[in-house]
C-alpha cells in the first residue's frame, strides 16, 4: 500500500467510523498499518545515525492503538483518523521525538506535552540553573528555520510558578506547562519523495533541545 493509499484508508475510516465498517475492512486496515510500520522502520534506520537508541526500537512499539480511548470522552469517534510514531514507544529509545500523519492530526516534533509534575519541576530547575542555554537552543537558526520557535499553548501560567520570582530572567520558560517544538505536516509532505529527509531534518533541528530536556529529567524523582 502506498502512502497515498494509507491516507485514502484513513479518509474512508473517518467517513465510516463504526465497528461494523472496520470489521468488514479489517484486511485493508492491516495493510495500511503494515505499510505505516514499514515507513517507520525507514525513519528509524535514518535516525539511528544521530541517536543509536533508534536502532533498538521495533516499529510496532512506536504506534498507538487505532481505537480511541473513550472512557472519559464519550464524544470521540470510535477510531482515530491518523497513524502515529513515538520512537520512545515502550521506553526503548531515549528520545522525546514524535510524528503523526492523518486527517485531524499531522505534525512532527518533540518535547513534553503536559508532563507530570516531577518532570515539569525538573525542567524548571534546569531553567533556573541555566535558562540561557535553553534560550540559545530554541532560538538557534536551525530550530527557528524548521519550527519557528516553541509551540504556544493557552494554558501557560500568567506569572512565575510558586517558588520562583516574578522577575526571573527566564520567567517565560518557567511559566510553560508544555515544552514542545512542532511543525504541521501537509499531505504533500507525506506523499512526496522527500518525506524521510523532512523527518530527519525535523529530528536534527529538535535534537539539541531534546538533549537539554533529557539531561534535566535525569534529576527528576522517579514516578510512583
Amino acid at each position: 500500500m502506498t502512502k497515498k493509499e494509507i491516507l485514502h484508508f484513513l479518509q474512508d475510516l473517518s467517513d465510516n467510523n463504526s465497528k461494523e465498517w472496520m470489521d468488514a475492512h479489517r484486511s485493508r486496515y492491516q495493510a495500511a498499518r503494515d505499510s505505516w510500520l514499514a515507513l517507520v522502520q525507514e525513519v528509524l534506520d535514518r535516525l539511528k545515525a544521530h541517536n543509536p537508541d533508534f536502532g533498538l526500537v521495533r516499529p510496532k512499539d512506536t504506534v498507538s492503538r487505532i481505537n480511541n480511548n473513550r472512557r472519559f470522552h464519550k464524544d470521540k469517534p470510535l477510531y482515530k483518523d491518523f497513524f502515529s510514531c513515538e520512537p520512545s514507544g515502550k521506553g526503548t529509545a531515549n528520545s522525546l521525538f514524535y510524528f503523526a500523519m492523518g486527517l485531524s492530526w499531522s505534525f512532527v516534533g518533540g518535547g513534553m506535552y503536559h508532563p507530570p509534575k516531577e518532570k515539569l519541576s525538573a525542567f524548571r530547575s534546569a531553567i533556573d540553573y541555566n535558562g540561557e542555554e535553553f534560550r540559545e537552543l530554541v532560538q538557534a537558526e536551525r530550530a527557528q528555520a524548521f519550527y519557528g520557535g516553541l509551540s504556544q499553548y493557552a494554558d501557560t501560567l500568567k506569572t512565575a510558578p510558586a517558588g520562583y520570582p516574578k522577575d526571573h530572567p527566564h520567567v517565560e520558560f518557567l511559566r510553560l506547562k508544555s515544552i514542545t517544538l512542532t511543525r504541521d505536516l501537509t499531505t504533500e509532505d507525506f506523499i512526496g519523495d522527500g518525506f524521510l529527509d523532512l523527518i530527519e531534518e525535523a529530528y536534527l533541528a529538535f535534537r539539541p533541545v531534546e538533549e537539554y530536556i533529557l539531561e534535566a529529567l535525569e534529576f527528576a524523582p522517579a514516578e510512583v
